[in-house]
């Protein structure tokens, strides 16, 4: 390329080749233009791989890199010091990161819908609760409470996850939480995480493959670091 500014895109994505990059580096180092350029775009392109699930096929990034030539940013106007001075470098600050945020997402929005017929089941799309409770290798281990509700634990050794499932569970009382353990050989009751109000699934933290069973608490908000008012204990060793 001809223009130095021209590759601020792609050195963001990681698309220019070695001779490339070192020259743009160096000119890096003295454009506020483009390094304000750079780290809007991957601040955008961050922002939309959070967003996606699916992992990408090969031609993805060259579709990537084939849109964000198109919208390549004019270099930086050079100054007139006998004219009052323009703001194009900031306009085109707020602009070209929206541009390419764009492009990558129409590519992906496009992807996704050419992917659909190769999807199965096991898909990188269904979320870890998902892959635990439909793992072929899934076991559920369920204990009824006091209070009538019903509390079902899936684990999957190839998911190295447990999920819980509950069915009418009360809301906890105010100022409390329900707080989840997985429990090890030793007998140690080690925090899950803690359950959100308004969810009946929720997936445990931690590797569950060594735990031999799963239980519920009752907490002050926030949690506690050993269980204090115990509401279920459910033994793995009960299929």
């Amino acid at each position: 390329m001809s223009d130095i500014h021209a590759l601020s895109g792609a050195y963001a994505v990681d698309a220019v080749d070695d001779l490339e990059r070192a020259g743009f580096e160096r000119h890096l180092a003295t454009c506020p233009d483009c390094q304000a350029e750079v780290a809007s775009v991957r601040e955008a392109t961050a922002a939309l791989a959070d967003d996606v699930q699916t992992a990408p096929p090969p031609e993805l990034r060259a579709q990537v890199l084939a849109g964000i030539s198109r919208v390549r940013p004019l270099p930086p106007v050079v100054e007139d010091r006998s004219a009052p001075r323009e703001e194009a470098p900031v306009a085109r600050r707020r602009w070209f990161p929206a541009l390419v945020a764009a492009v990558v997402l129409g590519i992906i929005g496009v992807g996704a819908t050419v992917w659909q017929p190769w999807r199965d089941d096991t898909s990188t799309t269904l979320s870890a609760t998902d892959r635990v409770l439909r793992a072929p290798d899934a076991q559920r281990f369920s204990q009824t409470l006091d209070n009538g509700a019903k509390a079902t634990v899936v684990r999957s050794a190839s998911e190295h996850k447990a999920v819980l499932v509950t069915e009418d569970m009360p809301a906890a009382p105010d100022g409390k939480v329900y707080q989840l353990w997985l429990q090890s050989p030793a007998d140690e009751m080690v925090s899950a995480g803690l359950m959100p109000a308004d969810r009946t699934t929720v997936l445990l933290s931690g590797d569950s493959d060594d735990a031999i069973g799963a239980g519920i608490s009752l907490e002050p908000a926030g949690g506690s670091e050993q269980p204090t008012d115990v509401v279920a204990l459910i033994d793995f060793g009960a299929a």
